[in-house]
């Protein structure tokens, strides 16, 4: 479990345990149960059970989006944060994991229809533009993250460059990329894994010249 993972974890035990569970007939009890152990399909359950019981239980659709995020099932995480976003707008945590979803789709070679997957990547880049607006610059983890989809974008429209507007807009985003890697190192000078990601950003910007 990465740190990131670790982290929202902890939070999400933290959230529910703060949370009256009878209203549901405990079936966010055992749905967060079964999340505890790691077991995030056998959550899904008693989480829909929940959710069928209050719809708009913003703790249960948190839980079920991030259940439905760690198997993988990316439409449906995007579905209960669509829908957690709408009733709680300031939620930086929703805008966060609902584009780490969109950029999985996006990333997706069965997404074979290109105008699908550029409004993806686009909408992956606006909910972390989104979680950074609400959370503050100095989130290194949305900072990242923003930062790979302005990088896995701009590779996806480098193998489409027909003119020279294309290669362009495609350097535009590798630069806002090494903006974002760039604001990480001024925070945590050591990460390798960025330094590495930056090296990575300026040869492909490079290699377009």
């Amino acid at each position: 479990m990465n740190y990131f993972k670790k982290v929202t974890f902890l939070f999400l035990i933290f959230l529910t345990s703060h949370t009256a569970f009878a209203q549901n007939s405990g079936y966010d009890k055992l749905g967060m149960q079964a999340m505890m152990k790691g077991d995030f399909k056998g959550a899904l359950v008693p989480l829909e059970k929940a959710g069928a019981k209050n719809p708009n239980d913003t703790n249960v659709l948190k839980m079920l989006g991030y259940s439905y995020f760690q198997c993988g099932d990316y439409e449906n995480a995007i579905a209960n944060f669509t829908k957690l976003i709408s009733l709680k707008p300031a939620d930086y945590y929703a805008y966060y994991y609902r584009g780490k979803a969109r950029l999985n789709i996006a990333n997706d070679p069965k997404e074979s229809l290109s105008q699908m997957r550029d409004n993806f990547y686009l909408s992956a880049i606006k909910d972390f533009s989104k979680a950074i607006e609400l959370n503050g610059e100095e989130d290194a983890q949305l900072l990242q993250n923003r930062g790979i989809a302005y990088k896995d974008y701009a590779i996806f429209k480098s193998y489409k460059i027909k003119k020279k507007v294309d290669k362009v807009a495609c350097v535009a985003l590798f630069n806002n990329a090494t903006a974002d890697f760039q604001k990480i190192l001024t925070i945590q000078p050591q990460r390798k894994d960025i330094i590495s990601l930056v090296s990575y950003v300026k040869a492909q910007v490079t290699s377009l010249k």
